[in-house]
């Protein structure tokens, strides 16, 4: 089985019946996440469940456990651990080849109206606690390469979770369960100069800051961003802020300061919503 965004548009909308493949499909050759899916679901703002079938099958989830954040960059594969309590009725059987589960992300208030969804490649593995819960453990797979995320899908995402009988198509589908942020992957360069230096000499500390851009693959200047000059002097093991100094248009920095002792020169940026707090490799200059 294999659970995954890896389906045809359907009226604008994905269904979920196309979420998850029996078994007996998945042994051969199971679809790829389709690029024209992803930007239709974008395109259409409707639901990815709207389409589904069957009755609901009374599968209720809590206790819903995610990272507080997921980073995304251009091109390789992200994986997000997900845990779960799954609650059925005494008559499903979780580990049953006819049933699946597992969680999903959804940018939005709701997987009703959400403008886009990311799902795990395979479904979650439960273990029984009692004749009618579960503890499951999946994953949320991301692949920036086929297009599954718009630069502006960055930020909070909503968690939830399903399961599916795959002979009567009956589902159940619960979101509201959890947050996490979907970041564009972060990173940021120092360079200080000259080097070697005169005490009280002045240093030129050049840098950039830069994040992942979804959708053409790239990473490119983040602008008009405080990004804090930090030092730290040979021997020690703590950084102390100097001074606070902001990118420019094209994520480029670039501030002056006063060598005083040999040590390591670097800047941190603190993060925001939509990309995570980096710091840059400390550079060494040596003061004579």
């Amino acid at each position: 089985m294999r659970i995954r965004a890896t389906v045809a548009a359907v009226s604008g909308a994905l269904a979920l019946s196309a979420f998850v493949v029996p078994a007996a499909q998945a042994a051969g050759s199971a679809p790829s996440y389709p690029t024209e899916a992803a930007k239709a679901l974008h395109a259409s703002g409707k639901s990815a469940f709207s389409t589904a079938e069957g009755a609901d099958l009374g599968v209720t989830f809590s206790n819903l456990k995610i990272g507080s954040a997921i980073k995304v960059g251009t091109t390789n594969h992200v994986s997000a651990a997900v845990s779960y309590k799954l609650t059925h009725g005494a008559n499903y059987d979780v580990s049953s080849d006819d049933f699946a589960t597992g969680p999903f992300l959804y940018k939005g208030s709701s997987p009703d109206t959400a403008s886009n969804v990311l799902f795990g490649d395979a479904p979650a593995k439960c273990t029984p606690t009692s004749s009618t819960t579960a503890n499951c453990t999946g994953l949320i797979d991301i692949y920036p390469a086929d297009d599954e995320l718009l630069n502006s899908d960055a930020g909070t995402w909503n968690a939830g979770a399903l399961a599916l009988q795959y002979s009567t198509k009956d589902s159940s589908v619960q979101g509201g369960l959890g947050t996490t942020k979907v970041q564009r992957y972060s990173r940021l360069t120092v360079n200080a100069g000259p080097e070697p230096v005169a005490k009280g000499k002045t240093l030129t500390v050049t840098g950039k800051l830069s994040r992942a851009n979804w959708e053409d693959h790239q990473y490119h200047g983040y602008t008009k961003q405080p990004v804090k000059l930090q030092f730290r002097k040979y021997g020690t093991s703590t950084y102390s802020t100097v001074k606070t100094v902001y990118t420019d248009s094209y994520g480029n920095l670039k501030t002056t300061a006063t060598a005083g002792y040999d040590g390591y020169w670097r800047f941190s940026f603190a993060g925001t919503t939509t990309t995570p707090a980096v710091s840059a490799t400390g550079d060494f200059v040596d003061v004579k």
